[in-house]
């Protein structure tokens, strides 16, 4: 089940592209933007990421860290941030299992053709791990800056 606001954010541990590993014990403290996206690279995506990257020293100022959560690999992740100069980190959930913890890992349908994969998500979490704020099936413009406003506005 999905978690909504008011709830326990989910637990997570995934490798990030740094060659370490992003936990959410890591954000005790402070407030943290988790975001989930389908694929590195892609159009959307890409915009996405820029725009959270954009906004980083405002995020940063608001006591809000980012981080950002596909299926791709470690070493895509790498490459995706370096070609775009990318300052957000990039978890790896290979598996899905931390999609399907937060609700994100869902049939789509395109062009009639049914498959699972991950719904554009994004979700703000407080400094106590609880969820805050959902936004789901996001469209991209002026998303990055709807989450820093709810960020700045959460204590």
């Amino acid at each position: 089940m999905a978690p909504e606001a008011g709830d326990a954010a989910p637990a997570f541990t995934l490798p990030d592209d740094t060659g370490g590993q992003v936990s959410l014990a890591d954000f005790q403290g402070t407030k943290l933007v988790l975001y989930f996206y389908p694929r590195d690279d892609t159009p959307g995506c890409t915009k996405e990421a820029i725009a959270f990257t954009e906004h980083l020293d405002a995020f940063k100022a608001a006591d809000t860290a980012i981080v950002g959560v596909s299926k791709d690999t470690v070493a895509k992740h790498g490459k995706f941030r370096a070609k775009h100069n990318l300052g957000i980190p990039l978890a790896s959930d290979a598996e899905a299992t931390v999609c399907e913890d937060y609700g994100v890992w869902v049939e789509k349908n395109m062009y009639g053709r049914k498959s699972m994969g991950i719904e554009r998500a994004t979700f703000l979490i407080d400094r106590n791990g609880n969820v805050a704020r959902v936004w789901r099936k996001v469209k991209v413009p002026g998303h990055a800056e709807a989450v820093l406003d709810a960020a700045k506005a959460l204590a």
